[in-house]
């Protein structure tokens, strides 16, 4: 069997199980260490990740990897994460999760009020709000504040 671990392969076994354990999959990538793949899957939910939530989406993902043939014969190390403040918001649920955030986006610069299914509102600078349609957004960028 040939030692390749495809990151569809791997994202289609994953899919699924991380879905039904309350998580949302962002992300999966499979970098080759040496004899070794690291798989390394990036998770999110409705009020973030903590410790516990992390584990316990790492056991569902090993699970699921062993009992799949995603890796093939291939040994591997597994890497769970949550998305880092870089992350670009693309989907509405990005937005929803940056409520409270300063974020940049195209030439708007405001804190996220509020994110449904279809737009963004923004609180801008002297209190003005702003509502923008996804379709007229591009991707928006959590912006890192010092107190």
């Amino acid at each position: 069997m040939s030692s390749a671990v495809s990151r569809d392969r791997v994202r289609d076994v994953l899919a699924p199980v991380v879905s039904a354990a309350g998580f949302d999959l962002e992300d999966v990538a499979v970098t080759t260490a040496g004899r070794r793949h690291v798989v390394k899957v990036v998770v999110d939910r409705d009020g973030g990740l903590d410790l516990d939530a992390v584990a316990e989406v790492s056991r569902v993902v090993a699970a699921a990897l062993d009992d799949s043939a995603a890796t093939g014969d291939a040994p591997y190390t597994l890497e769970v994460t949550s998305p880092g403040v870089d992350r670009p918001l693309t989907e509405p649920r990005h937005w929803r999760r940056a409520r409270g955030r300063l974020v940049k986006t195209g030439s708007v610069t405001g804190r996220v009020l509020d994110a449904d299914d279809d737009r963004v509102r923004f609180e801008l600078d002297g209190g003005e709000t702003r509502e923008i349609p996804y379709a007229d957004l591009g991707a928006g960028k959590v912006q890192v504040e010092f107190s």
